[in-house]
């Protein structure tokens, strides 16, 4: 089993114990989504593939909120925040912006890039260097910034 399955098991013991019902909610929901993720590919997934199912998740709970804003919902988003922050303790730290674009800087240059032609090189190269360290909709912000 992976250090980052193990780590999310051993919390939902704890909220468990600790009788913390929506932390426990928001926990099985990502070992639901592992297991699944497990079941419909038949492997036992690793920490990195881990990360892309968390880092969906993540995804999934910006859009949410941003539809529910625009709703006017206010209690659901209370609860999409909640499981939001839950679900961020098992990403890794995010790049700053400053971080992020110094990285974009050091692959416009090592590419060549000088047109908007490259940037699908530019975040296919980023996106294997940055990918759960930083938001790849601010990286492409970046890259356009520089590229435009």
């Amino acid at each position: 089993m992976s250090e980052l399955k193990d780590r999310i098991t051993a919390d939902m013991k704890s909220a468990m114990k600790a009788k913390d019902k929506e932390t426990l909610k928001a926990i099985r929901m990502i070992l639901g989504a592992i297991k699944q993720k497990e079941v419909d590919e038949r492997i036992e997934l690793n920490d990195t593939q881990i990360l892309a199912v968390i880092q969906k998740m993540v995804k999934q709970r910006k859009d949410s909120i941003s539809q529910f804003s625009t709703a006017g919902r206010d209690d659901l988003i209370t609860v999409e925040e909640a499981e939001l922050a839950v679900i961020n303790n098992y990403m890794p730290a995010q790049l700053s912006e400053e971080e992020i674009i110094a990285a974009v800087d050091k692959a416009i240059a090592d590419t060549g890039a000088s047109s908007m032609q490259d940037m699908g090189k530019l975040m296919g190269l980023l996106k294997g260097q940055l990918d759960g360290k930083a938001d790849m909709g601010l990286v492409s912000g970046a890259i356009r910034a520089k590229l435009a």
